[in-house]
């Protein structure tokens, strides 16, 4: 009697959930790891300095154990001088060690669906038209959109949730979440 073992990989399993309190410091250093000590400095930062994420929008992904191996968060903005609110995805890293894993495809996506649920028309960011096109997202309407600061343009990219939201939309992006009430500590790991 001849027997067949099958043997087979399991990926590591990630669960997408709320951010809490108790990440900070963990979502902090992971963002050191992924992005650098450069990451301060970039233009989307300005529009989320001193401001909470959107309400309901911030994950991370959890590993089996409990840390944190991914995170996203979406900010609210308006899309120049009174114009429509929309939302600014960033940043979204993945620890070093789990590239290619697809927990950054997976907090997309996840992220993606509760925008919409919670009713958001539109939502931007500034990244590479390659990764984040997969999920619908381009330069087609971000053309008279503008960050504040130093960005490449081409890499400003819009995904509507809501057909027609970016249409005509024009100006500089501008921070209208909610602020920030807590000790500067607190501001600086946010």
């Amino acid at each position: 009697m001849e027997m067949s073992v099958e043997i087979v990989a399991h990926a590591p399993a990630f669960a997408m959930v709320a951010e809490t309190v108790v990440d900070i410091a963990a979502r902090e250093a992971l963002l050191d790891r992924a992005m650098g000590p450069m990451r301060r400095k970039k233009s989307s930062e300005k529009l989320r300095r001193g401001r909470r994420p959107s309400e309901g929008l911030a994950f991370v992904a959890r590993d089996t154990s409990g840390g944190v191996a991914g995170t996203v968060r979406l900010w609210d903005v308006r899309l120049g001088e009174g114009g429509p609110a929309a939302l600014l995805l960033g940043p979204l890293a993945v620890d070093p060690s789990l590239k290619n894993a697809g927990i950054g495809s997976a907090l997309m996506r996840h992220a993606i669906a509760e925008a919409a649920r919670l009713g958001h028309a539109a939502i931007l960011l500034v990244g590479d038209a390659p990764y984040y096109g997969r999920f619908g997202f381009s330069a087609d309407k971000t053309g008279r959109l503008a960050m504040p600061g130093p960005y490449e343009r081409h890499r400003l990219l819009a995904l509507e949730l809501v057909d027609g939201a970016l249409d005509g939309v024009h100006g500089t992006l501008k921070a209208s979440g909610r602020k920030l009430s807590v000790p500067a500590e607190v501001q600086r790991a946010g």
